[in-house]
């Protein structure tokens, strides 16, 4: 068990918030998916009780008492070892689904540049949209990682993309330096 150590400890959340306005609870559920949190039913999340997600939660519990709603929060482990593997189980899906939208967002990047290279469009302001891209693609994988306390066979796959997206990136600021410096050939 990365990160959690032999304990298997679980903060499990119970949320109650009145039903309008809705943008309340929909700033509860953002936060708590921005953590890695999973809802286990409505109004009910789990997180590993480690301090990565100790903010995500603070912040999901202010947000909820500022709303005028409550919230408990308690400590579990499952009462037997078949609780405990579910709530793993559970927890490691929603990060397998995280790195397969990551592992997504990255073939879409990497389409784009060899887009931009097929059209030979080798702007400085396309390089820079590209590089905030992949800037976000490191963002989005650091946040990942540190949410992925059990490891999910994705992750690997998912720092190897990232490195080919980081070539990619060198490579096209490569051709648009060239294509910007290149000198005219006399008589154009």
């Amino acid at each position: 068990m990365t990160g959690l150590g032999a304990s298997g400890r679980w903060l499990v959340l119970v949320l109650k918030l009145a039903a309008e306005p809705s943008r309340h609870r929909v700033a509860v559920w953002r936060e708590l998916r921005k953590v890695g949190a999973v809802s286990l039913g409505q109004g009910i999340w789990a997180v590993p009780d480690v301090p990565v997600f100790a903010d995500g939660v603070m912040r999901a519990l202010a947000l909820t008492e500022q709303a005028g709603g409550q919230a408990m929060t308690l400590d579990a482990s499952g009462r037997g070892p078949q609780d405990a593997a579910r709530l793993r189980e559970l927890f490691t899906a929603a990060r397998s689904a995280d790195w397969t939208e990551f592992l997504a967002d990255c073939g879409k990047f990497e389409d784009e540049l060899a887009k931009e290279i097929r059209i030979a469009k080798f702007t400085l302001a396309e390089l820079e949209e590209e590089e905030q891209s992949l800037e976000r693609l490191r963002r989005w994988h650091r946040d990942l990682t540190a949410r992925d306390v059990f490891g999910t066979p994705e992750a690997a796959e998912a720092g190897e993309r990232l490195r080919q997206c980081t070539a990619a990136c060198e490579d096209y600021a490569e051709r648009v330096f060239a294509a910007l410096h290149q000198t005219p050939e006399p008589g154009r």
